[in-house]
């Protein structure tokens, strides 16, 4: 709508066309309320006209592993066989890090070689860290392993790492692959695109069900799990870096008698290879982010431990392996990132022998081979000692009764404020509009944003809530979404503003939100859970405190980005500090800051499935009581309407930021 909408001319008042036709929209749901009666299946979708997919998805996964062909094999066996492939490196990396080299089973297990001493492991990631970039760095990630090893988290944390060593590479080189292939075909790209959009807005619940069925309880369904998660973000990473190579290198290489495969191998690649180590760094953030989810199927490490915390509501243990899940990720980010902006070996620089190239590898061998030997006579070196180790979860659990025993009204009374005040009126009001109304105002908001295709897009995916059976439980998910965003925005925008004028502020505020976005999502958990046990609330506030940090980085960022000339022209103008924020750097800003909140969304709607663990009654307890029933069908419908709801957010959100951008030409 634009600002002359209504324009006064004498007596006469002419309103806009979009305007009459959103006081059009508005005014037939309005009148809707007043015939509620007679016409019943405006509010609730008739039963008798829901496609039922969920059945439909549960008759083809019960096909596909008992009567599927696939001509020499089944195709039960042959997911055996991939599980098969996965479990064998797998194996070795466990084994090497965390149970040891181990002859028959169970019981009867003999130890034929030991496992990596946790010595060893140590001086290897330090001299990582030394290598990725400076001692700096090597001491960062040597403090987070020794705070393992002190805090008892040790073998938990090994079997986590085995479980990443193994998903990363899969999903590095299977989103290169992808990638390749979509940059290289158009119409390869033009299928991929819709599939990587829906891998990431469909939450990773919906689809732990079919692969659970597929691949069996096992920390190899697990694993498979995590590639599928972390997958996408590589693909999509891959295109972009081979589409940023310049011309003229292409064109080189060309000259120098490249075939199409040696250009790719020998040129395009090493020269997108630091854009694609940021692929890398965010494949090993998002497998990290998955040890809890993937330990619902057998994962194991970190991730049972907090879920088994959770579970029992033991606060200590819980709060001790999230710190830990924390600790990992820091030193994981970290590293990954130095890789990423590690400077690419200058060509022809290789001087001396591999002892000489490689010292530090040569180092770390030496010190597994020594602490390897030692261990024979020195258990210590094979096994941390008691007299070192530490615990904090009797002062976790003692700081959460002292804060419940002593804040529990003052607590209380914000919840309840904001439950009766706040989120319960809104939640009423969602679920009492009708779906009628509110598909024509999605389809109304599409067509003047972005045109008819987009209005069929919005228009459609929001039917397809009612006709799969959900529009009860969505108008719950976009409830609770939509309340987090609120307040998320009211925090964060202040913050990136204040951190976007403010430079000492600006770097502390930095620090924090790059910790926060390495936690993974069930950290959040913990701490609400303790203080505000379960239900909508404590379900807002992990949200909250998930999806925080774009709307601050975006809301900085486009601050901070306001053209220079606008600047001096407004201070030449005699604008104030507060001037110049309201009426140049906001209105400039906003919509970079549209597009956080955008980011924001999606974040938020992939938190309330996980939140689901708390009590919330939305699309996301669906998804959770799916995967404890192993029903593929109701699990992926419901996973697929989250995904709905955000591509129409990030559709319009979208629409709206570039036509706004276009206006202030500014695109």
């Amino acid at each position: 709508m634009t600002a002359a909408s209504i324009t006064a001319q004498g007596s006469r008042i002419r309103l806009s066309p979009w305007l009459m036709a959103w006081i059009a929209v508005l005014a037939a749901t309005v009148a809707l309320y007043y015939v509620k009666d007679s016409v019943p299946w405006a509010f609730k979708y008739p039963k008798s006209l829901i496609i039922p997919f969920s059945v439909w998805l549960n008759d083809l996964m019960k096909w596909l592993m008992n009567s599927a062909d696939l001509g020499l094999f089944s195709f039960k066996e042959f997911t055996r066989f991939l599980s098969w492939i996965i479990e064998q490196p797998y194996h070795v990396v466990r084994s090497f890090l965390s149970t040891g080299f181990l002859s028959g089973q169970g019981s009867y297990a003999v130890e034929v070689f030991p496992r990596v001493s946790w010595i060893a492991m140590i001086v290897g990631v330090v001299l990582l860290g030394r290598y990725a970039k400076d001692w700096k760095l090597a001491a960062l990630v040597g403090g987070c392993f020794i705070y393992l090893a002190i805090f008892d988290q040790w073998d938990s944390a090994m079997v986590t790492l085995s479980s990443i060593a193994i998903a990363v590479p899969f999903g590095v080189v299977g989103g290169l692959m992808l990638g390749i292939a979509g940059f290289r075909s158009k119409k390869f790209e033009t299928i991929l695109i819709p599939i990587l959009d829906l891998m990431q807005t469909v939450p990773v619940f919906a689809y732990l069900v079919p692969i659970l069925i597929m691949f069996g309880f096992s920390p190899v369904s697990a694993m498979i799990a995590t590639i599928i998660y972390a997958i996408a973000p590589m693909v999509r990473v891959t295109m972009l870096a081979l589409q940023q190579v310049p011309a003229e290198v292409i064109e080189a290489g060309r000259m120098a008698g490249c075939t199409e495969r040696q250009l790719l191998w020998k040129v395009q690649l090493p020269s997108a290879t630091h854009t694609l180590m940021v692929g890398v760094n965010q494949v090993v953030m998002l497998s990290l982010n998955m040890v809890i989810i993937a330990s619902m199927i057998g994962a194991g490490g970190l991730g049972f431990d907090v879920l088994t915390a959770l579970k029992r509501l033991r606060i200590g243990e819980g709060i001790e392996a999230g710190l830990a899940i924390t600790v990992l990720a820091i030193a994981m980010d970290r590293v990954s990132q130095a890789l990423a902006r590690r400077p690419p070996p200058v060509h022809g620089a290789k001087v001396g022998n591999w002892y000489e190239r490689h010292p530090y590898t040569l180092i770390v061998l030496a010190t597994i081979i020594v602490t390897w030997a030692l261990g024979l006579f020195m258990p210590v070196m094979d096994t941390i000692p008691d007299s070192i180790k530490l615990s904090t979860g009797t002062f976790w659990g003692d700081l959460v009764k002292y804060i419940n025993i002593n804040y529990f009204d003052q607590l209380d009374a914000v919840k309840n404020f904001l439950l009766l005040n706040l989120m319960i009126p809104f939640k009423r009001f969602l679920l009492s509009l009708p779906w009628v109304g509110v598909v024509v105002m999605i389809a109304l908001a599409g067509y003047q944003l972005g045109g008819a295709r987009l209005a069929w897009l919005t228009g459609g995916l929001t039917i397809s809530l009612a006709v799969v059976g959900l529009w009860a439980k969505a108008m719950v998910t976009v409830y609770l979404c939509g309340i987090s965003v609120l307040l998320v925005c009211l925090i964060g925008i202040p913050i990136g503003v204040l951190s976007a004028r403010n430079e000492r502020l600006h770097r502390a505020v930095g620090v924090t939100i790059d910790t926060l976005q390495t936690l993974p999502s069930f950290v959040y958990l913990m701490p609400v859970v303790m203080l505000f046990r379960v239900g909508d609330f404590a379900a807002m506030l992990a949200v909250i405190a998930y999806a925080i940090v774009p709307v601050i980085r975006y809301t900085d960022h486009g601050i901070r980005n306001v053209p220079p000339h606008l600047i001096e022209a407004a201070t030449q103008a005699g604008c104030t500090r507060l001037q110049m924020l309201w009426k140049v750097q906001m209105p400039i800003a906003i919509p970079e800051i549209m597009l956080g909140i955008n980011q924001t969304i999606m974040m938020a709607l992939a938190m309330l499935v996980i939140t689901a663990l708390v009590g919330t009654r939305e699309l996301g307890q669906e998804v959770y009581m799916a995967l404890a029933r192993a029903e593929t069908g109701r699990g992926l419908v419901a996973g697929i309407c989250v995904a709905f709801i955000a591509i129409i957010a990030d559709r319009l959100i979208g629409a709206w930021a570039k036509r706004r951008k276009q206006e202030l030409g500014l695109e």
